[in-house]
């Protein structure tokens, strides 16, 4: 029997904006980042109020200005690890290096910020790391205190 997909992990945020087609400042926007088939994916819908414009945009990259919205609305998500032993961490860094794109240095580093606590990141992004980490041999999941 194949093995069941995860469920999707996704975080909202609605905003404001300007309409690029009349430029009144009546844009309503609602974004999505979601963690979709191991994925992370933006979407956006917006619509304007006062023309009617409405826009769909699909699978782009979070800008920085809305990662931060959705920490600030939703609060950060932390990555628990299951580590005992040494060769779980060495995994998890391992993991961390090729996920988050970290040299040695950094990863060393943020296994540490994992170990202590420290938040990882949005909800869906930290669920990539730990099915990343649960792929790996690695018990890992990602919650909010």
């Amino acid at each position: 029997m194949p093995e069941a997909a995860e469920p999707s992990v996704f975080e909202s945020v609605r905003y404001s904006g300007e309409c690029r087609e009349c430029g009144a400042a009546g844009l309503e926007c609602w974004g999505v980042q979601a963690l979709v088939d191991g994925r992370l994916r933006w979407d956006v819908e917006s619509r304007c109020a006062a023309c009617g414009d409405a826009v769909a945009a699909c699978g782009g990259e979070v800008p920085a200005e809305r990662r931060e919205q959705l920490l600030a609305e939703h609060g950060p998500a932390r990555l628990r690890v299951d580590t005992r032993g040494a060769a779980a961490r060495v995994t998890v860094m391992r993991v961390l290096r090729a996920e988050l794109g970290l040299d040695l240095p950094s990863a060393k580093a943020a296994l540490h910020d994992v170990l202590a606590g420290a938040p990882t990141g949005t909800l869906p992004e930290t669920e990539r790391l730990a099915r990343a980490l649960r792929t790996a041999g690695v018990p890992a999941t990602a919650v909010r205190p």
